[in-house]
């Protein structure tokens, strides 16, 4: 196995580093975009778990999984009680972190569904346009990684997709596999290696050393050496660390199943994982600090859904909801409300308990304002800047948060409707029947389980939601057709019948 680069090799290797020239940019920056260096900006890390349960970090209050790392950094953080993963699995999801847009504008409606066009404005490039050098380091999910193979199992290939690695959107360094592998050992594990014919790759071409041992750990090693090198070069920097833990399948290596051998063999490798991945987290924060550029950077952390909820390859899942009604796939809280957590010195207030819903959608928003983006059109943006709730002046969120999931049955939902919208205190879900025999109202701050429909008391309220979706379905038909790009564009996915 390849041994990992310690921070003494790097600093041996200094000079170096520092004369070597940044790493080549993409060419498909939209040319709209103007690419002038920025001083004093923050670097942005962006890390997201993998079908993370809002109750499977101790800061959340678990008593089992030992998140030492991820606690700490949330004492130092402004927590998040009500933050929501824009989409219920995956790939959309990962959408709406880098686009501040939901996946039906795009067509990205469930995993391993359509693509990430190069016409959305994302995260990466509007950084890379202000002078930041740019990084991906994990799962990507968001299109094939190779225009050939290997690729995702064939029961994917059938679905129209197209090639759009993140060395194609902006991404100046990468390690990146397409969608889930093992959480350990990645690439010898035998039992799964029909997953890993999704390999890694590092910029485009297939990685093979290096690989032993916990996912999170594979992934770190590769992302830390990128922000060494742009902390030497006094360049601002934004990255998307994106883990495959504890995404089946679920697997943990003998130094972390110890840590639990009085649970069942299942609950072992979870509840592994998970550890194995908040030590990567910390191994992240103690860099930041030796490189002294923590106070100068921003770190997010989030899950990109709610737990599994089926029985897996080791058994049940045990990822914890903590209390909230559904799962994975559901648009009930227990599949879109996760863990969450902003660390920056300065700027988040440590100890700060954010109650007002916010989302995977609201980053590129904030962000945006932060660097002093300027939009170069119009096209719809479905979340919002989070700098007033930094800043202590805003406490009711000023824009519905809209859900859309299609691509599932009611079953595999957990018995939630396809649509829903929260609207300052209260949550709809509807499927738009004539009757409105399945419509919910929930007041989502009393009663954030879900558990006392209160429809029949605010029917005026419902229906005013309700009219709010059919309208930003309207819009999100519009923006799926290609009127928010400046060049033509043909959507690979029919957009869904949602509404009667």
């Amino acid at each position: 196995m390849e041994k990992p680069q310690t921070r003494r090799d790097f600093l041996k290797a200094l000079g170096l580093t520092a004369a070597a020239a940044a790493a080549p940019g993409c060419t498909n920056t939209n040319t709209l975009l103007s690419h002038k260096p920025q001083k004093n900006k923050p670097n942005i890390i962006l890390i997201m778990a993998d079908d993370m349960g809002y109750g499977d970090a101790g800061f959340n209050g678990n008593k089992i999984i030992k998140t030492p790392y991820l606690d700490a950094m949330a004492t130092n953080s402004i927590r998040f009680t009500r933050f929501f993963a824009a989409g219920p699995v995956c790939s959309p999801t990962r959408g709406t972190c880098l686009t501040g847009r939901h996946y039906f504008r795009y067509g990205i409606f469930s995993a391993s569904v359509g693509y990430l066009p190069a016409e959305e404005i994302t995260i990466a490039k509007m950084c890379k346009s202000l002078g930041y050098t740019t990084g991906h380091f994990g799962k990507w999910h968001l299109a094939p990684l190779s225009k050939t193979g290997p690729t995702l199992p064939e029961y994917y290939q059938n679905r129209p997709r197209k090639y759009a690695p993140p060395w194609e959107r902006d991404y100046d360094e990468t390690f990146a596999t397409e969608c889930n592998v093992p959480t350990w050992n990645p690439a010898e594990n035998a039992k799964f290696r029909e997953v890993f014919r999704l390999p890694f790759w590092h910029n485009g071409q297939i990685v093979t050393e290096n690989l032993k041992g916990a996912t999170a750990r594979v992934v770190m090693d590769r992302a830390i050496p990128f922000i060494r090198t742009a902390a030497v070069n006094s360049q601002p920097f934004f990255t998307t660390i994106w883990f495959c833990e504890p995404h089946d399948p679920v697997v943990a290596g003998p130094k972390y199943r110890a840590i639990y051998k009085k649970y069942s063999e299942g609950e072992q490798h979870y509840y592994g994982c998970l550890t194995a991945m908040d030590e990567q987290i910390g191994r992240l924060r103690a860099e930041l600090r030796d490189l002294g550029i923590a106070d100068n950077t921003m770190v997010w952390f989030c899950s990109d859904n709610g737990p599994e909820g089926k029985t897996g390859t080791k058994g049940t899942f045990r990822g914890s909801t903590g209390g909230l009604q559904g799962r994975k796939r559901s648009l009930f809280n227990g599949g879109l409300c996760v863990p969450a957590l902003l660390e920056w010195p300065g700027h988040a207030p440590p100890g700060v308990v954010a109650e007002m819903p916010c989302s995977t959608l609201d980053y590129l928003p904030t962000i945006k304002q932060i660097i002093g983006f300027k939009m170069p059109d119009n096209r719809p943006i479905d979340g919002i800047s989070l700098v007033p709730l930094l800043n202590g002046k805003m406490t009711i969120r000023p824009r519905p948060m809209p859900f859309c999931f299609v691509k599932a049955s009611k079953k595999a939902r957990h018995g939630s409707p396809k649509v829903a919208l929260i609207d300052r205190n209260f949550k709809l879900l509807t499927d738009f029947s004539p009757d409105g025999r399945e419509d919910l109202l929930f007041g989502i701050q009393k009663d954030p389980a879900e558990n006392n429909n209160i429809i029949s008391q605010h029917p005026q309220v419902a229906a005013t939601m309700k009219a709010k979706l059919r309208k930003w379905l309207e819009s999100c038909k519009l923006s799926h057709s290609g009127t928010d790009y400046h060049t033509p564009f043909t959507p690979v996915n029919r957009f869904p019948t949602v509404t009667t």
